[in-house]
This record gives C-alpha cells, sequence and structure tokens, in this order.
C-alpha cells in the first residue's frame, strides 16, 4: 500500500468516526486544511521535475477526490441522522382525535339585555337604537337639561372635540334617552295631522358613558330606558309596568316595591325605585334598581309633542346594575376585565 493510498483509507476512517458536524471539520482540517497532508503533498511537487509532476500530481488529485468524497458522504450521513432525530422527537400521533376550539358563551351583559328585551316586548314595547355619539343637545338641552345647569354634573361625560353645524358640541351619550327623542320625534312625525296617534310605549337598552370608576361603576356602563307616552298614562301605569318587569326578570313574586322622591331634570315628578326581596340572599334590604318620574312637559315638547294632550312616564336602569343582583357579583368591574375563568361561569 502506497503513501496516497493510505492516507485514502486514514482519511475514511477519521471521517466516519466523527460523530457531529464540528468533530468532521477537525477530521477534514487535517487531511485538506492549510497544513493538512494532502495540502503539504501538493506544496512538495514544486521540487520535482515536470513528468515527475505530472504523475504525482495526477495520483494527488485523485487521492483528494476520494478524500472529498468520503468527506461529503459523511455530512450528508450527519444531517440525515440530524433530521431523523429531530423528526422522531417532532412525531405526532396521527391517531389522536384532533384538537376542538372550545365553545363560546354569550357575555352576561349580553344575555341580561336580551332578557330584559324579550320581558318587555311581552308588554307591548319596541326596542329602540341609536348612535353612541350625540350632540350636546341630544344629551341634554332635549331633557331640559339646559347648559350651565347643575343638574349636569350628576351625568358628567365624555366630549368630542367636534361640533355639528349648529355649533353643538359632540359626546359620548351619559344614557340612553337620546334614543328615545329621536324615536318619539319619529314616531310624533309619522302620525302628524291624525285624529289619534298610538301611544308611545318604546325601551332604548344600550352602552352609555360617565366619568366614574369603581366597584359599582365604570366608564362605559350599559342602561336601557323605558318611555311610554299617550293621552292617559299615570303613575299607576308606571308601578304597573315595573313591578311587571321586575318580577319577570328576577323569576320571582316575593319582592316588594318602593318610590322615592328624587330628582331629575327630565321628569316632574321624580322618583327613585327600589325592590327588597322576601326570600334569598338579599333579604331585607331596600336596593336602588332605577330612576323613574313623570316626562316633563318641555321635554313632551322637544319630542314635538302638545303636552297638554300628551302624558307619559320615564324610567331608567342600569343594565350592569340589575346583572350583578341575578348573578350575585359584587364587582362591576368583573365584566370587563375579560377574564375567562369568570365569563366561563355563565356559559
Amino acid at each position: 500500500m502506497n503513501d496516497l493510498d493510505q492516507l485514502v483509507q486514514d482519511a475514511q476512517g477519521d471521517f466516519a468516526g466523527a460523530n457531529t458536524p464540528a468533530d468532521l471539520e477537525n477530521a477534514k482540517a487535517r487531511y485538506l486544511g492549510k497544513a493538512g497532508r494532502l495540502t503539504e503533498m501538493l506544496k512538495a511537487l514544486g521540487a520535482l521535475s515536470p513528468d515527475e509532476k505530472k504523475t504525482r500530481g495526477a495520483l494527488i488529485n485523485g487521492a483528494k477526490q476520494q478524500v472529498e468524497a468520503a468527506l461529503n458522504a459523511r455530512r450528508q450521513g450527519l444531517a440525515d441522522a440530524e433530521l431523523e432525530a429531530q423528526l422522531k422527537a417532532e412525531a405526532l400521533d396521527v391517531t389522536l382525535p384532533g384538537r376542538q376550539r372550545g365553545t363560546g358563551g354569550m357575555h352576561p351583559i349580553t344575555r341580561t339585555m336580551e332578557r330584559i328585551e324579550q320581558i318587555f316586548a311581552s308588554m307591548g314595547f319596541e326596542v329602540a337604537d341609536g348612535p353612541e355619539i350625540e350632540t350636546d343637545w341630544m344629551s341634554f338641552t332635549s331633557l331640559n337639561n339646559p347648559e350651565n345647569h347643575p343638574a349636569r354634573s350628576m351625568q358628567d361625560t365624555f366630549y368630542v372635540d367636534m361640533k355639528d353645524n349648529e355649533g353643538r358640541w359632540y359626546n359620548l351619550r351619559p344614557h340612553t334617552s337620546p334614543m328615545q327623542i329621536r324615536y318619539a320625534q319619529a314616531h310624533a312625525k309619522k302620525y302628524a295631522g291624525q285624529d289619534h296617534m298610538p301611544d308611545i310605549r318604546v325601551i332604548a337598552p344600550g352602552r352609555t358613558y360617565r366619568v366614574d370608576s369603581d366597584a359599582t361603576h365604570s366608564p362605559m356602563f350599559h342602561q336601557v330606558e323605558g318611555l311610554w307616552v299617550g293621552e292617559n298614562v299615570s303613575f299607576k301605569d308606571l308601578k304597573s309596568v315595573y313591578l311587571n318587569f321586575i318580577q319577570a326578570f328576577f323569576e320571582t313574586t316575593e319582592l316588594k316595591l318602593r318610590f322615592r322622591p328624587s330628582y331629575f331634570p327630565f321628569t316632574e315628578p321624580s322618583a327613585e325605585i327600589d325592590i327588597m326581596f322576601e326570600s334569598g340572599p338579599l333579604t331585607g334590604r331596600w336596593l336602588e334598581v332605577s330612576g323613574s318620574g313623570q316626562v316633563h312637559p318641555q321635554v313632551i315638547r322637544n319630542m314635538g309633542l302638545d303636552p297638554e294632550r300628551y302624558i307619559g312616564f320615564a324610567f331608567g336602569s342600569g343594565i350592569d346594575r340589575l346583572a350583578m343582583l341575578r348573578y350575585g357579583i359584587s364587582d362591576l368591574r368583573l365584566f370587563f376585565d375579560g377574564d375567562l375563568r369568570f365569563l366561563n361561569q355563565f356559559k
């Protein structure tokens, strides 16, 4: 065996014994590096005669090709082994059942809102809808709450840096009362000039906004307001409607209802509505659930109606507050934190 055959055999053995790419590169350097055995042989050709250089050079190049072939084969072998190990580590058992997406559920506030709409629909009330960005006139002035009136501080809201064509500021509605005004104006216009106008019976549920935040208040919350206007609508009707609603909502007749005198610029007289359960964990406590009253004559005028002919009542309840009582929630902020551990309870 000549020196070149021995070199090829040594290289093949070293390459086969390399278990990592780094080991293989170290073995390569011993043969093909700047100071490698084959490189030294090629450098020595300069001392030979032209004929000897030609013959010896051809033999060295042949040996070099065998060494490079062995090197490339081992490189491919290491790459194949690494890929196989990776595939085994990331292997999927295709016989296992697939992972399904979890089933979603209705948010408790949405559930509560739908329940309220269904109950009032059963009593003949329609559901109104309207924009969440309103003019100052719709949010306050049309409700007998003129500019700079101290009652506005009770409903301090968020204003938008924009005015309408008449120079009135826009704001995020602090209550859903503008929806009642819009509905009543459209109703009055529809029956204008006729001898008889059907009663206005409508609820206005939706998002509202005020500058307030604590365990029982949120800058964004939900409210439902009700309106019944006709030629012969009394406080007795208000009590009857709200009592029927609250009993249906909580699915019990074991509760009491009381009216406390209060003040709202858009109703006169005005009253807070309290309830007290006669059984259950909230027994014996009066709980405020709504504001109400007879619609102020000025508000009737702003609806496009004659206050000498039409009269009615209005009320406003916090949907979030009703949901808290129904589900036994003590902190309003839980509804809006997005914690699935809390929300999954209502699925």
